[in-house]
């Protein structure tokens, strides 16, 4: 089985990036499941409903969120209608929506978690991701042995010792929200494909796909503002996994797709 994850989607630029680059690569790679992140797609920050929408148009079967997921009001109102966006599942019950879900892949299912770290979000905070895993995975294990799951975290340590609690469990732990592709796909002892973060798509000539200069006004001010777009450099960028029978990764890459200069009209 293959599965393609795409990296956290950034604003219009990441958007118009999936418009254009999916197609070649579901030609070229030819996968049974495609997941996205889409934490920053609408403004640099959240999902928002038509977006959602959009993108699963576009040909993703399920979007996973993270600690911007509830930022959106039209999302979080209808969000038990759109049941292939995932926020964190170590947020409480109260919280709309789920945060799991079996994707069909041709004949086999496959289940899709999303979960967000502990250390550096000052926002939100779920329950603790290493306690809620084990039991989740009993749980999913009981229908499938293949478990994708897409870690939002913004401490690298985090993450690698999430990687290793991991590991035995679920078929591969994708690492989101740092906003930069790592050079470290791996297959852990026991199957487990992870990668440290699988990277954005949208403008990689930006900071975290967002236009510079607000993010140098943001430091010297102390007012956040994700509002401005950045296009330089789109590409779109992710991991392919591919599965054994028995759920564990059988190989992992990165890739990162230049999707060229978009054209005026397109950055409206």
């Amino acid at each position: 089985m293959r599965i393609v994850y795409i990296a956290e989607i950034v604003g219009k630029a990441g958007i118009w990036c999936v418009k254009q680059g999916l197609p070649e690569l579901k030609k070229s790679e030819k996968p049974d499941l495609v997941i996205a992140n889409g934490d920053g797609t609408t403004g640099g920050a959240g999902l928002g409903r038509q977006h959602a929408g959009y993108l699963r148009k576009l040909g993703i079967d399920v979007i996973t969120g993270g600690d911007s997921i509830f930022f959106k009001k039209d999302l979080v109102e209808g969000m038990d209608t759109v049941p292939y966006v995932l926020r964190p599942a170590n947020f409480p019950l109260q919280s709309p929506g789920r945060g799991w879900r079996f994707a069909q892949a041709g004949r086999e299912r496959v289940a899709v978690v999303s979960m967000l770290g502990q250390a550096g979000f000052s926002r939100v905070h779920g329950d603790n991701p290493f306690a809620a895993l084990h039991p989740l995975c009993d749980r999913l294990r009981q229908e499938t042995p293949y478990i994708i799951v897409d870690f939002h975290a913004a401490a690298t340590a985090e993450k690698q010792a999430f990687f290793r609690h991991a590991d035995g469990r679920v078929s591969a732990v994708i690492g989101s929200h740092g906003r930069v592709q790592t050079a470290d796909p791996s297959i852990l002892s026991n199957g487990c494909g992870v990668i440290t973060d699988a990277g954005r798509t949208g403008s990689l000539d930006s900071v975290g796909g967002t236009d510079p200069e607000v993010h140098i006004r943001e430091y010297l001010s102390r007012m956040p503002d994700w509002s401005k777009d950045a296009w330089t450099r789109p590409a779109l960028q992710g991991v392919v996994i591919d599965l054994d029978d028995s759920g564990k990764t059988a190989a992992i890459r990165s890739f990162s797709h230049d999707c060229g200069e978009p054209p005026q009209q397109d950055r409206v």
